[in-house]
């Protein structure tokens, strides 16, 4: 049966789709067996085959196969972020202390609890970081600006819009700031938003747009 393994997934579904039994005390009116139940694959199996039948089961793959291509298109856009409308330039400290000690492979103490550690002192930012919404023209003009004064040392990473659409438009990688981690993270409120490093720290430009 060529959907059983794709849709392994409705099976807690199916199962969930039973109606609920009420039972009470009847007593004994004959001879009496031991009750032995289906095995549970074959009842989804049973269920399957059903709503095949029926049709549904095409209905509820074309229906999934519709939400994921739309996720893909159109991400949820990040909660939270607005337009900049006054420019803003703030500083962010990537560094950490560790709330343990560091233990090598054979238990030697590499970094004891309480010691500070910054990334930037291993590994550099290469490019910056550009955080964008392009459901908004006057963002995307300004993300293409930016992109060529820095003559392409930039990641575009998009907070909302298709990012698929981008990548067709402008040719390139499109990055996307999946449910905020990143913008969360640097404390990111308004976009467009360019990251750059500057020393030890990370230099956040919230930049404000043309009317």
């Amino acid at each position: 049966m060529k959907h059983l393994i794709s849709f392994v997934s409705l099976m807690l579904g199916l199962i969930l789709d039973t109606t609920g039994v009420r039972a009470m005390e009847l007593g004994s009116l004959g001879p009496t067996y031991e009750i032995s139940e289906p095995h549970l694959l074959q009842m989804i199996e049973q269920r399957l085959r059903e709503k095949e039948r029926n049709g549904e089961l095409k209905r509820l793959e074309e229906q999934a196969l519709e939400r994921g291509i739309a996720t893909v298109k159109n991400p949820p856009p990040v909660a939270g972020l607005n337009p900049t409308e006054t420019a803003r330039t703030f500083y962010f400290d990537p560094g950490f202390t560790l709330d343990r000690n560091l233990l090598g492979a054979k238990g030697e103490l590499l970094f004891a609890a309480g010691t500070y550690k910054n990334p930037l002192e291993v590994v550099s930012l290469s490019r910056h970081l550009l955080f964008f919404d392009a459901r908004d023209t006057r963002q995307v003009s300004k993300a293409r600006q930016l992109m060529a004064f820095y003559q392409g040392q930039v990641k575009p990473i998009l907070v909302g819009g298709s990012y698929l659409e981008l990548m067709k438009s402008w040719r390139l990688p499109i990055y996307y700031d999946q449910q905020g981690r990143l913008t969360r993270r640097l404390g990111i409120t308004r976009v467009p938003a360019l990251v750059s490093q500057e020393g030890l720290r990370l230099r956040i430009d919230e930049l404000a747009l043309s009317p």
